[in-house]
């Protein structure tokens, strides 16, 4: 599988995208913190409702423990501190059930907050980094023959205007099958349709025609490598690299 384009504009913009990608997701991960932080401060009156409720029923059912131990008193004068503790907790349960309302919103809130940006940019930074390692990965498993450059070639050729093809030649098809590696070298074509020509070696001599050719890449350039033969000669051979649009 292939991740990245080998050629190196190419490669920048895809690591520039990733690393905004991944800053995007965490400038929006803090938002959602931040709103659920912010939403928990709702809560505050319901901890004090919870508290008050506490408190009222614990200084009831003292009174009415105190009022029972007098002797003089029976239980009759105390049973009715000790209903009133009743609605002390039932205040404290009203105050615990807000604050419980309160932190499920906040949660809520944060969560959406935060994984709608991050979804809806997510889905097409994922679109386009899967369609280009589909296609890499297509294209260099394909390009493994000369017979695979010719299919590149016409693909680049598919793709320009028909006025752009009669000005580079009366016959492009014909001046793309002569490009290919170990064709006569004179028609121009191949830079016009969107693909460098292999570069002159040093010395100046013409490139053999090549062994086969070696994928690098993602684009769509000619370069050479040297290579030995069965006598130790100094041989070259196309280093092919496939621009993907």
């Amino acid at each position: 599988m292939k991740l990245y384009a080998d050629l190196p504009a190419r490669r920048l913009g895809q690591v520039v995208a990733d690393l905004l990608m991944i800053a995007w997701v965490f400038l929006w991960a803090r938002v959602g913190r931040a709103v659920h932080n912010s939403t928990l401060e709702l809560a505050e009156p319901g901890h004090r409702l919870e508290s008050a409720g506490s408190g009222f029923r614990d200084k009831l059912t003292t009174a009415g423990n105190t009022v029972d131990d007098l002797p003089v008193l029976d239980d009759k004068v105390a049973t009715p501190f000790r209903d009133a503790a009743g609605a002390g907790t039932t205040i404290e349960e009203a105050g615990r059930d807000l604050v419980s309302a309160v932190e499920s919103l906040a949660t809520t809130l944060g969560w959406v907050t935060a994984l709608t940006p991050i979804l809806i940019v997510g889905a097409f930074w994922l679109a386009a980094r899967w369609r280009f390692v589909r296609r890499a990965t297509a294209a260099q498993s394909l390009v493994d023959s000369v017979d695979d450059l010719d299919l590149f070639a016409l693909r680049a050729m598919s793709n320009q205007p028909l006025q752009r093809l009669s000005r580079i030649s009366p016959d492009p098809a014909g001046g793309v099958a002569a490009w290919r590696p170990g064709g006569d070298p004179r028609p121009r074509p191949p830079r016009a349709l969107g693909l460098r020509p292999p570069a002159p070696p040093e010395d100046g001599r013409r490139p053999p025609r090549p062994l086969h050719p070696e994928v690098s890449s993602t684009g769509s350039t000619w370069g050479s490598v040297h290579t030995r033969d069965h006598h130790g000669g100094a041989l070259l051979r196309p280093h092919v690299r496939l621009v993907l649009p």
